[in-house]
């Protein structure tokens, strides 16, 4: 079982500051056809800012951290499960703090009770064209969450140990018109977690892995 406390709290800050698993660990959740534009991000000066959290916090048998799915509406990301995150705007000291204010907005996460461990690498979205920078962070009392009902249409919880003991699976899914793909996946809370995000779960997950 996990646990939450201080020497997980070191161990997973020290692994941070380490060379990070970056796309290899990423490319393992990709759809495929693998869309290589998602690993030439830096060749695209015009992608968007943006930043996620990835919270933990105490949780019903172990370590949990918050994700959320987005409400239907006419974009890229409809329906999608996603970490807590955004877009970076001028008035943010950095992507660390985009993070916090997006969490807080989206999810009622007190900036004031996380504190930042580190960031994982960043992922190029295509549909969206951003360039999203994973942040940490960790809170030792369990958040009162609450959802921003335009942009959260539920807010759900990731139990570590679960994933870390999932099987990868793998669905054909129908993304466009006359689009398909195979793409692996994550369950939470009987929610498919693909694309982007379970691509930063595969970073995420091996990392921990690492700290085992």
């Amino acid at each position: 079982m996990w646990e939450l406390n201080e020497e997980f709290q070191a161990r997973l800050s020290d692994r941070l500051k380490a060379p990070l698993p970056g796309v290899d660990a990423q490319i393992r959740m990709s759809p495929t056809p693998i869309n290589q534009e998602r690993f030439a991000f830096k060749e695209r000066p015009d992608a968007k800012a943006g930043a996620v959290l990835i919270l933990f916090h105490p949780g019903t048998g172990g370590i949990h951290f918050p994700l959320i799915q987005r409400p239907e509406y006419p974009g890229a990301h409809s329906g999608q499960v996603s970490f807590p995150g955004g877009k970076y705007e001028k008035s943010d000291r950095d992507l660390l703090h985009t993070a916090l204010r997006e969490a807080e907005e989206e999810v009622g996460a007190n900036p004031r009770e996380i504190t930042v461990l580190g960031t994982m690498s960043e992922l190029y979205i295509p549909a969206s064209n951003f360039k999203v920078l994973p942040v940490i962070g960790i809170s030792f009392s369990t958040p009162r969450f609450v959802p921003e009902e335009k942009e959260v249409a539920q807010i759900l919880s990731a139990d570590v140990g679960n994933l870390m003991k999932q099987e990868i699976a793998v669905k054909d899914m129908i993304v466009g018109p006359n689009i398909k793909i195979r793409s692996p996946f994550f369950t939470v809370e009987d929610r498919v977690v693909w694309g982007a995000t379970a691509m930063m779960l595969g970073e995420l997950l091996q990392i921990l892995e690492d700290i085992r």
